[in-house]
């Protein structure tokens, strides 16, 4: 089954539909739950960045850490975890990496080393690693094909967007009473979770055969944060400084292994064939440059609102607020959108959308951007590109791949945007921080925009040869 088919929602004609009870709306409600943590942690924490560095003494290229060691460590063992979770049992894996979430969280309000708050972010993206598609496998697996599972997937779907709009908010209240508090609060929701899932959550039996793919995580996952730390460390060091060049040949061995592990291996996290796909190269680029440029930019504003313009937390968190109640209010009826139209249209007018924000802001901003003329139509645009955007990028994922492999397609899209809006945000902070980040005002953010549009333009650019393609193949 597709996203596509997700997406369109419970078919009312099928006189088949899996009798709601009120344990299935249990389990449902804890892998809600778990979806709305993963969302509510990555805005809460983007809106505490400014409060953590003043009282830890981090400056921005240790701040994209913080960020940074959650997408990687959720980006690069991603494939592994939903892997796991069919060899060693869905609940069994769902509930241990809940577990490490919640006390990873504990621990990362109570440090007062930049270090270990950045070390605690790592461990958490790596439990968001075996949650996040292990809780779709069990979703997936609980409620019957068709009308039952559309419907569930919907809502959860609703869920992880509305974690991250109320984290700005949230975040903002939180912050304000100390930025310990967005790393604290998790930890209640998650033990309540845990408990829940323990005792709703249908157990199953481990997979009978198969394997991991051990080596192609550990290179995977040491050649992206190499090549990250590379990336952020060059301004200082000097690009051509043999630290930084020894580094990224490193970081580019590692990754190459990884390759030649795929290859090679019985059991690999990514059979290479299926990068010969066309649309689905075209939505890992798209996603890239969906989250690559959307987290980017917000990483930005955090650092100019609160600490170049002084605003408060829950000022800030409001002033980026319209991007993130705009992508929750569309989510649900995007289905019907790509039924209607199809995929390569509605992410060509995301792209557009989200380049049309980024060049707004370059046009109007300067280096005093005024909230209602640049920051807000900016956020609307990056807003209304999400919402459009993100479902679309995920069906076409996975549209017209095998039912056997619909896992891994789905996998591969989600690590492509955690891993590029690593990358991204890495070259971001490099260009916001060389000389010392220089200048009055928004000066010195400037490079980060620039960049960051471009990476959107790309992206527009990829979607609009490929249709300009079919269209005269068609001829």
């Amino acid at each position: 089954m597709t996203i596509t088919e997700a997406l369109r929602g419970p078919d009312v004609r099928d006189p088949d539909e899996q009798r709601w009870t009120p344990r299935l709306w249990g389990v449902l409600a804890v892998l809600c739950a778990v979806l709305f943590l993963d969302g509510l942690d990555v805005s809460m924490v983007g809106v505490a960045l400014p409060s953590i560095g003043a009282e830890l003494g981090l400056g921005t290229t240790s701040l994209q850490w913080i960020v940074n060691g959650y997408v990687l460590g959720y980006g690069g063992l991603l494939l592994l975890g939903g892997r796991t979770a069919d060899l060693l049992g869905r609940r069994r894996v769902f509930l241990a990496a809940l577990g490490v979430f919640a006390v990873a969280s504990l621990i990362g309000g109570l440090v007062d080393n930049g270090a270990l708050l950045i070390a605690t972010r790592f461990i958490k993206g790596v439990a968001a690693a075996f949650t996040a598609p292990t809780a779709l496998s069990i979703l997936t697996t609980t409620f019957r094909e068709g009308p039952a599972r559309n419907r569930a997937l919907s809502v959860f779907s609703v869920f992880g967007a509305s974690g991250y709009s109320s984290g700005l908010i949230l975040g903002g209240l939180l912050t304000s009473m100390g930025w310990r508090w967005t790393f604290l609060t998790p930890v209640p929701l998650a033990l309540a979770a845990l408990a829940a899932g323990y005792f709703l959550i249908p157990r199953d039996r481990p997979s009978a055969d198969g394997g991991h793919d051990l080596l192609g995580a550990a290179t995977l996952v040491g050649g992206m944060l190499l090549a990250v730390y590379t990336v952020v460390a060059a301004p200082e060091r000097g690009w051509l400084d043999p630290v930084t060049l020894a580094s990224a040949a490193v970081a580019v061995a590692l990754l190459a292994g990884f390759v030649a592990t795929e290859k090679r291996v019985r059991h690999p996290l990514i059979r290479l064939g299926i990068l010969r796909v066309g649309s689905i190269i075209r939505a890992n680029l798209s996603i890239v440059a969906l989250f690559g440029s959307f987290l980017s930019f917000q990483f930005m504003m955090t650092l100019y609102l609160q600490d170049v313009l002084g605003w408060s937390p829950l000022s800030m968190a409001l002033g980026l607020l319209p991007a993130g109640l705009l992508v929750a209010s569309a989510s649900p009826f995007m289905g019907r959108l790509i039924d209607r139209y199809g995929t390569p249209p509605l992410i060509i007018g995301a792209m557009a959308s989200l380049s049309a924000g980024y060049v707004w802001f370059i046009a109007t901003a300067g280096n005093t951007p005024h909230y209602a003329l640049s920051i807000l139509p900016t956020m609307l645009l990056l807003g209304g590109g999400f919402a459009f955007g993100f479902s679309s990028i995920m069906a076409q994922a996975t549209d017209g791949v095998a039912d056997s492999e619909q896992g891994l397609a789905s996998g591969l899209v989600h690590t492509s945007a955690q891993v590029g809006a690593a990358l991204v945000l890495a070259l971001v902070t490099a260009l916001i921080s060389a000389d010392g980040g220089a200048g009055e005002g928004f000066a010195p953010f400037h490079p980060g925009v620039y960049l960051v549009a471009g990476v959107a333009l790309l992206g527009l650019l990829a979607n609009l040869v490929a249709l300009l393609r079919r269209e005269r193949a068609r001829v």
